[in-house]
């Protein structure tokens, strides 16, 4: 039986990528690193940001990642107005797993600060009992972060439920011996996702919630 569902936030319970790829491709060509297509950045999203343009830039040094992290955080938390909601049914959905007596959590590749914002602009925060970003514990697909965020709560590894829509999360949760949910509507293709052996894949939220209440 799980007591704690632990979900991504990009492309699981938001939908950004299209504000994550216009802002890293707007910083890029503010910063002379070139164009960065659609598919490049989607491939990253679920990464902590250094990681991420490591991969898209491999030249980048450290300077760099360092003027990249505060252009893009320019457009994405402002500048750019590419519109981002809630997935279909998400907030009821969370509030019923929560009234259900779920606890719940987010482990993200997303900045403090950016999540912060992100309940603040949701309403969701007092939903989630705890939370860890990229830039305070170690990025994806490191399991790091399950490991802090199941020794705070005090849940055994087969007791939680890794929900994420990357291959990112997914490999997380599989190095942290978590069972894992699949999010098919997210940034990574169902190719990226199936090698890591979700327990379930879903195409809407709802159907977590459905598929728990049938295993109680």
């Amino acid at each position: 039986m799980y007591k704690l569902l632990i979900f991504d936030w990009d492309g699981t319970i938001i939908d950004s990528a299209a504000r994550i790829v216009s802002s890293m491709q707007q910083a890029s060509r503010d910063l002379g690193y070139g164009e960065l297509t659609d598919t490049a950045v989607q491939h990253i999203i679920g990464l902590g940001l250094p990681e991420a343009l490591v991969e898209l830039i491999p030249t980048i040094d450290e300077a760099g990642i360092l003027a990249m992290r505060e252009r893009y955080g320019y457009y994405y938390l402002g500048a750019d107005n590419t519109p981002t909601a809630l997935f279909d049914g998400v907030e009821a959905s969370l509030g019923r797993l929560k009234s259900a007596g779920y606890r719940l959590a987010v482990a993200t590749g997303k900045s403090r600060r950016g999540l912060e914002k992100v309940f603040d602009e949701t309403g969701l925060r007092d939903l989630f009992e705890t939370s860890r970003c990229a830039d305070e514990t170690t990025s994806k697909p490191d399991p790091h972060m399950l490991h802090e965020i199941l020794q705070e709560t005090g849940v055994k590894a087969d007791e939680a439920l890794m929900i994420g829509d990357t291959s990112f999360d997914l490999e997380m949760g599989q190095r942290a011996n978590v069972d894992r949910v699949a999010m098919t509507y997210g940034a990574h293709p169902l190719e990226r996702l199936t090698p890591w052996s979700p327990v379930l894949m879903v195409d809407q939220f709802v159907q977590i919630e459905q598929w728990l209440e049938q295993k109680s």
